[in-house]
């Protein structure tokens, strides 16, 4: 279940990135990104080179990935994530759910919901005094 979250995250991650710079067309920008043209830029009137940069490099993509390939990581070693993890997910999840209800947040939310089980099943099977033990 973890192993399944985990590749979940990343795919989520790297699809809005990939998506945002091909699909959206934001790489387009890029010039504009790499020339000093956003840095007088202000969030209350954006540019769309600055709104593409938002939607595809400093989005929440590239950590997702991140998070996803750490989830991955510490499965393969053996390691239970923190449950704080899945938390977190699942709450931004939500957020994203009531302000944005037409994206592909069920798809989160079972990747959520894999990593609370997994992770609770797996300190359930081998409950340790100190966090931080591995798996058996």
């Amino acid at each position: 279940m973890i192993k399944w979250a985990g590749w979940i995250v990343v795919l989520c991650g790297t699809a809005h990135t990939i998506g945002a710079l091909t699909v959206e067309k934001a790489a387009r920008h890029a010039g504009t990104w790499f020339s000093g043209g956003l840095w007088s830029e202000d969030f209350t009137d954006m540019s769309p080179a600055g709104s593409a940069y938002w939607l595809s490099l400093s989005s929440f993509g590239i950590p997702l990935v991140l998070v996803g390939l750490t989830v991955l990581w510490l499965d393969r070693r053996g390691i239970t994530p923190p449950a704080f993890i899945g938390w977190t997910l699942g709450a931004w999840t939500v957020v994203d759910a009531v302000v944005l209800p037409f994206t592909p947040w069920p798809i989160f939310v079972l990747a959520c919901a894999l990593l609370l089980i997994g992770t609770r099943r797996a300190r359930r099977d081998n409950p340790a005094p100190e966090a931080g033990l591995r798996r058996a």
